[in-house]
């Protein structure tokens, strides 16, 4: 879904009824869980946490004058979105979200390469998100992502 939002509160505003409450608690959850240096902003179109060019000049290697992506949060036709970078560049992170997972939620876990899918609104397992939110602080995302990036 493409909503054409200036700001994180707008795109909550443009979305159907039945998601703005879900969005609205995992934006605060993960806002209120990140370590301190990530900020939020509009990115790619979705609710995204960034590591700015404040604490890393450099940005992103895709497009430099773009800030370095971390977590982006997105309401699609049929579920809701959740992108993590950590979770694709980290396998030990990956392996302990996996692991996690069913002992907060009963259905399959939907998870692509950085994208964690809920398409049940009433199974989203908030306690996990904002512990996943806690493990990787900026000066670990950056060294990770310079690591697989810059050779």
């Amino acid at each position: 879904m493409n909503y054409k939002a200036d700001s994180p509160d707008d795109y909550i505003k443009q979305l159907p009824e039945d998601r703005q409450p879900v969005l609205t608690k995992l934006r605060e959850l993960i806002s209120k869980n990140l370590p301190e240096g990530f900020k939020e902003q509009m990115s790619y179109g979705m609710l995204g946490w960034v590591v700015p060019h404040s604490i890393y000049p450099d940005g992103y290697h895709c497009d430099t004058k773009l800030p370095l992506p971390f977590i982006n949060l997105a309401s699609q036709k049929n579920f809701v979105a959740l992108y993590h970078s950590g979770i694709y560049a980290d396998t030990k992170l990956h392996d302990w979200f996996v692991d996690e997972y069913p002992k907060h939620v009963k259905t399959k876990l939907d998870i692509g390469k950085s994208c964690v899918r809920f398409k049940n609104m009433e199974t989203i397992p908030y306690e996990l998100i904002g512990e996943l939110c806690t493990k990787m602080s900026v000066k670990d995302w950056v060294s990770l992502y310079e690591k697989n990036t810059k050779r």
